[in-house]
């Protein structure tokens, strides 16, 4: 759809009113907003470079004031961290710092493994991983989600399929919804049971997930991660190569301060950081 540049005239010129508390200017001059484009319908995209310094209010702001231009019809805005990758100390492993993990293993069959994760819960990862999915199979991909979010699998409910799975010949076998496969331990334990894994148990889940479902040749495998950067982040890091990581967040300072805090873990262990999807304010 071609653009709209009198409408882009007028969102840059109301994103140049929000002062950059940090830069002393506005938030277009101080180079937070970059990539700015307004297509014929009227839907606004832009990124905004926001660092752990800067408060989070600053993309609430943003997206605000542009919602209120006349003929925006929406706003879609990618928030990514400029800061450099911090480095671990000399000779060793150090505070703040991961060690390196074993090489994870190449499996092309699943065509490019994304994972979905969040700093923290309730921000709709679950809802953007569904989304997804569902989106791709549309555009006629093989897509396959493993909902890893073993402390609250939300997959089955989302996508309204509940029954169990078939085991044959030793795989099991994934159910289908709306032309994407799935696998939840939401399909083998009890709806609404409390889930209390330790450490390597999650690991061993994930494992079996990865190898012992029979998923069949995919063009993507997408991966709902349970919120924080604990043992199945980890966990899927080190059994499958990642082809990249979206962290999802909602507007709020201390989300967008824990989503950024993810998108860190996944850059230390070399997985590539697609970008940080703001959900709608609440």
């Amino acid at each position: 759809m071609p653009a709209n540049d009198a409408l882009q005239d007028r969102v840059a010129a109301v994103l140049a009113t929000i002062h950059h508390p940090r830069h002393g200017q506005d938030v277009v001059t101080a180079g937070a907003v970059q990539d700015l484009a307004v297509d014929g319908a009227g839907a606004v995209s832009f990124t905004f470079r926001l660092t752990r310094e800067d408060p989070g209010t600053l993309v609430r702001d943003a997206r605000r004031a542009v919602q209120q231009v006349e003929g925006v019809t929406a706003v879609k805005i990618a928030v990514v961290d400029p800061g450099a990758r911090p480095a671990a100390p000399a000779g060793g492993v150090g505070p703040g710092a991961v060690p390196p993990p074993p090489t994870p293993d190449e499996l092309p069959q699943l065509g490019r493994v994304l994972a979905i994760s969040s700093g923290k819960g309730g921000v709709g990862k679950s809802t953007v991983s569904t989304n997804l999915a569902v989106a791709l199979a549309r555009l006629g991909h093989r897509v396959g989600l493993m909902d890893a979010d073993i402390y609250g699998p939300n997959v089955p409910r989302m996508m309204g399929v509940g029954e169990k799975p078939e085991v044959r010949g030793g795989k099991i076998q994934p159910l289908e919804a709306h032309g994407v496969r799935l696998m939840s331990l939401g399909f083998i334990v009890e709806r609404d049971t409390p889930a209390i894994w330790r450490g390597p148990i999650i690991m061993k889940i994930i494992q079996q997930f990865l190898r012992d479902v029979q998923w069949g040749e995919l063009n993507y495998f997408l991966v709902d991660l349970p919120p924080g950067t604990g043992d199945a982040q980890l966990s899927l890091t080190q059994s499958v190569r990642l082809h990249g990581a979206l962290i999802v967040t909602t507007p709020q300072e201390m989300a967008v301060g824990d989503a950024l805090r993810g998108a860190k873990m996944f850059e230390r262990v070399g997985v590539p950081v697609i970008g940080i999807v703001e959900n709608m304010s609440y």
